[in-house]
C-alpha cells in the first residue's frame, strides 16, 4: 500500500507519521511507533565500542551524542571517545533508522519522505543535512520548516485558518512564529520565527527535580554516598510526574533511597509556578512574532500548539490569558510529523488552483512547500571534508558560521540498507 513517511527530529526525541493511500485518496496521518518502549524515540545515539552506533545513552557520556539536531551548521565537531562527527551525519542516521524501520514495517518504501526542520534554518543548514541525508541513501527527501509541518497537520484534522501563530515547545527548545495560507492554499511562515535554545520540556523537569531535592534535604544527607543511584533516577521519575500533572491535580515523585523509599506529593498549581517563569518567557515571544507581523492577538485564527511540552495546562492557559485563539491536538508531539506527511500527500496530489487572477510577481519564500519551492535532495551535493566556505544565500538568523581549519572525522562506512540500521542494543530496550 502506497504511503508518505513524514519525519520530525527533534532534540529529545524522534517521532514519526504516515499517511496511505486507501479507496483512491490519501487517508489521515497516523504516528508510528519507532521502538517498543512507551513513548517517542529518543534522539540519542551511543557509540560502541566498535566504531557503531545503537540506539539509547549510556552513563559513559562521552560515547552518547545527544542534542545534535541543534548543532547542525556548527563547525565545531561533536567528540565522541575522542572521535570527531559532524552532527548532521548523525542527524542523517537517525533519518535512515526511521526510515529502515517504517520500510520494513509497511513492507516497501515511502512514495515520499518529509522531513521537518527548525523553522530559523536557511539553506545553508538544509544543503548540510541534504548532503548527510544523500550519503545515507535518502535522495530524495524534502525539508519543510517545523512551522509549516505544524499548521499542516492542524489543517488536516480540520483547522481552515487563514493566519495562525505556530507555538512549538519541545524538549529544550521554543519556536514560535506566524502562518499564512498561499495562493496555492497552502502554510507559509511569515516574519522572522522567534527561538529560544535550551529552553522546554527538560527545564520543566529539572525545575521539578530542583524542588524535590530541596523537600528531600535532609533525607538524602542520611542516606550519604548512596543517594547518588537513586538521584541519577529523579530526571525520569520527574519527566513521569510532569506527564501526570497534565491531566491529575496531584502527583507523587518517589525515590528509593538507602534509607527506605521516600514521596514527594506534588500537586498542579506549585509544579506550575516553578515552571511559570519560563512558560512567560515563551509567551512573550510569542507576543512579539505577532506584533513583528503588525498583527494583533484578536487578528488571529489560532495558535497551535505543538511539542511535547506544550501539554502542560499552564501553556495554554497563558497563551489565552494574553489574549490569543489557542488550537490544541490530541497528541502534540505528533504534530509536525503528521503535518510533514500531510503535506506530502498534497506535494504528490495537489489540490486544484483557487479561481481568480494571479498573485503579484516575487521571490518565493523559503517556507513554501509547492515542488518547485520545497527543497528536496534531488541529486548528488558537494561532500567534503567540511562546510563550505563560499557564500550562500538565505542566510537569516546567523545561519553560516565563520569559516575554520578543517577538521578530520572519521569514516561511518555504511554503503547497503542492512549495514546502515541501526540495532537497538538489548540494554537500551527498556
Amino acid at each position: 500500500m502506497a504511503y508518505v513517511l513524514g519525519i520530525d527530529i527533534g532534540n529529545t526525541s524522534t517521532v514519526a507519521a504516515v499517511a496511505h493511500h486507501r479507496d483512491g485518496r490519501w487517508a489521515q496521518p497516523e504516528p508510528v511507533a519507532l521502538h517498543p518502549g512507551p513513548g517517542p524515540l529518543p534522539s540519542a545515539l551511543l557509540l560502541a565500542t566498535d566504531g557503531t552506533f545503537t540506539l539509547g545513552e549510556s552513563e559513559e557520556s562521552e560515547r552518547t551524542a545527544r542534542g545534535v539536531l541543534s548543532r547542525v551548521g556548527d563547525n565545531v565537531p561533536l567528540l565522541l571517545a575522542g572521535e570527531r562527527y559532524r552532527p548532521e551525519t548523525l542527524v542523517a542516521l537517525l533519518a535512515a533508522h526511521v526510515v529502515d524501520q517504517v520500510h520494513g514495517a509497511r513492507g516497501g518504501p515511502a512514495e515520499m519522505v518529509v522531513l521537518s526542520h527548525p523553522a530559523s534554518w536557511g539553506r545553508y543548514r538544509r544543503d548540510l543535512l541534504h548532503s548527510a541525508l544523500w550519503d545515507y541513501g535518502l535522495k530524495e527527501v524534502t525539508l519543510l520548516p517545523r512551522t509549516v509541518t505544524v499548521a499542516e497537520g492542524y489543517a488536516a484534522r480540520g483547522f481552515a485558518g487563514e493566519v495562525a501563530a505556530v507555538y512549538a515547545l519541545g524538549g529544550d527548545t521554543f519556536e514560535a512564529a506566524l502562518v499564512r495560507r498561499n495562493s496555492r492554499d497552502r502554510y507559509e511562515t511569515v516574519g522572522v520565527p522567534r527561538t529560544l535554545a535550551r529552553l522546554g520540556g527538560a527545564d520543566f523537569d529539572a525545575a521539578l527535580a530542583a524542588h524535590v531535592r530541596t523537600v528531600l534535604v535532609r533525607e538524602l544527607t542520611a542516606a550519604g554516598p548512596g543517594a547518588r543511584t537513586a538521584l541519577c533516577r529523579l530526571p525520569a521519575e520527574c519527566e513521569r510526574a510532569k506527564r501526570d500533572l497534565t491531566v491529575e491535580s496531584q502527583t507523587d515523585v518517589a525515590l528509593s533511597l538507602p534509607i527506605g523509599p521516600v514521596r514527594v506529593p506534588v500537586t498542579r498549581l506549585e509544579f506550575e509556578e516553578l515552571i511559570r517563569p519560563a512558560v512567560q518567557t515563551t509567551v512573550a515571544l510569542l507576543a512579539q512574532a505577532v506584533r513583528g507581523a503588525n498583527l494583533a492577538p484578536a487578528q488571529l485564527d489560532g495558535v497551535l500548539l505543538a511539542g511535547g511540552a506544550s501539554r502542560v495546562p499552564l501553556v495554554a492557559e497563558l497563551i489565552a490569558t494574553a489574549g490569543f485563539p489557542v488550537e490544541t491536538a490530541p497528541d502534540p508531539q505528533h504534530t509536525a510529523a503528521a503535518g510533514a506527511a500531510a503535506a506530502g500527500t498534497r506535494i504528490l496530489s495537489p489540490r486544484p488552483l483557487p479561481a481568480g487572477p494571479p498573485s503579484p510577481a516575487g521571490p518565493p519564500t523559503t517556507a513554501e512547500f509547492p515542488a518547485a519551492v520545497a527543497t528536496t535532495s534531488h541529486g548528488p551535493m558537494a561532500r567534503t571534508a567540511g562546510p563550505p566556505l563560499g557564500p550562500t544565500d538565505d542566510l537569516t538568523h546567523g545561519d553560516e558560521p565563520p569559516p575554520r581549519p578543517p577538521v578530520r572525522y572519521p569514516p561511518l562506512d555504511l554503503p547497503k540498507r542492512a549495514r546502515r540500521k541501526l540495532v537497538r542494543s538489548r540494554g537500551h530496550e527498556g
